[in-house]
């Protein structure tokens, strides 16, 4: 015809494979069976199978519309009444690290990690690399890879014992080369849900250390785990009091505080001394323009209301307890089961393993 249209300018893309957790809630959504479970992606539900939005979160909603705030833009690095309440819960309130972090407000624990692949490859050594453990949440790979770092691998699943394989761990650890970045779950490791124990993280710490290793720790249920968010921040702090290993950290809120869709969080980095996190936080500055200028100012207004308001706080700390005891209940329920059930083999891995994830083994 006369007036053919040209091809396509976009004729050669391909389509491209659906996100592997992601895609499985599409297709949860649209399934019409009144008896459908969605195990993919990992968010807390009522025993109505509903989202449950945290009544700390819906008064601090309440007490921010009465406010009567502005929509201005926040700063480069967000919102600081809520960066430096999230460094406090992370790092601890006594925490010498805390004069010397550079932290940026970030789009929840996602752009946390980006904004670290970025950082690192811009600034840590000639083509870095990061060491995921084997498996990890399906998304890290992707992050680190398009921040331009390679990405390897060192054990960490056993599926002999449904829990962790620490010789192999510390023997691929040992095995890196020296100066490498890796990559920890600070507790709820996902997609597994096996931590390590106090004296197994010491045995980790030091290795990691003894390598001259970064630890770059990924922190998404802090209080999720245990229902203790201190306890869950253990390994972090130990890192951090060593004083040893260079410590960073990616931080969200999106599960503790159920703020998912407000995208919440933190990335930090551990500075020498007060003059080095300025430096820091300059470059941080620097990297975070280009990508989206500043922050969403809402749910950290939110985590920041609840953070920092006495009741609030307890309140949220509460009903993160809460949470996690239901999982920690439902596990041994499951286990119950399975056991009186008349299975013969071990079911302890359901209640060893912790947070919202659990490899069963079946």
């Amino acid at each position: 015809a006369k007036h053919a249209r040209a091809a396509s300018s976009w004729a050669q893309v391909e389509m491209g494979p659906p996100d592997a957790i992601l895609g499985i809630t599409e297709a949860f959504k649209r399934d019409t069976d009144a008896r459908k479970m969605n195990l993919g992606v990992g968010a807390y539900r009522t025993d109505a199978g509903k989202p449950y939005v945290l009544g700390a979160v819906q008064k601090a909603e309440a007490s921010l519309l009465a406010q009567g705030l502005d929509k201005e833009y926040l700063p480069i690095t967000g919102l600081a009444r809520f960066t430096g309440a999230a460094a406090e819960l992370a790092y601890g309130a006594g925490s010498s690290a805390l004069g010397r972090l550079a932290i940026t407000q970030s789009v929840s624990g996602t752009g946390a990690l980006r904004i670290g692949g970025a950082f690192l490859q811009r600034f840590y050594g000639a083509q870095p690399t990061v060491y995921l453990p084997t498996p990890s949440w399906g998304n890290h790979a992707a992050v680190f890879r398009d921040s331009g770092l390679k990405v390897g691998s060192y054990r960490y699943y056993d599926p002999a014992t449904r829990g962790l394989n620490l010789d192999a761990m510390l023997e691929d650890l040992r095995a890196l080369p020296r100066g490498s970045i890796v990559l920890l779950h600070a507790c709820a490791h996902n997609p597994t849900g096996v931590d390590p124990t106090a004296a197994q993280w010491a045995q980790i710490q030091r290795v990691v250390e003894e390598g001259e290793h970064l630890a770059f720790f990924d922190m998404a249920y802090q209080g999720f785990a245990t229902g203790d968010a201190d306890r869950d921040a253990a390994a972090l702090r130990a890192f951090v009091a060593g004083g040893k290993a260079p410590v960073v950290l990616s931080q969200s809120f999106a599960k503790n505080m159920g703020l998912y869709g407000e995208r919440v969080g933190t990335f930090s980095i551990v500075g020498a001394d007060a003059a080095e996190r300025d430096r820091l936080l300059s470059q941080l500055k620097i990297l975070v323009r280009p990508l989206y200028s500043n922050p969403p100012v809402h749910g950290a207004r939110i985590a920041a209301e609840v953070l920092t308001q006495p009741e609030l706080r307890q309140e949220w700390l509460g009903e993160v307890k809460t949470m996690a005891d239901r999982i920690i209940g439902m596990r041994q329920a499951l286990r119950a089961r399975l056991e009186q059930l008349g299975s013969a083999q071990s079911w302890a891995h359901i209640t060893d393993q912790i947070g919202m994830f659990c490899f069963t083994g079946l």
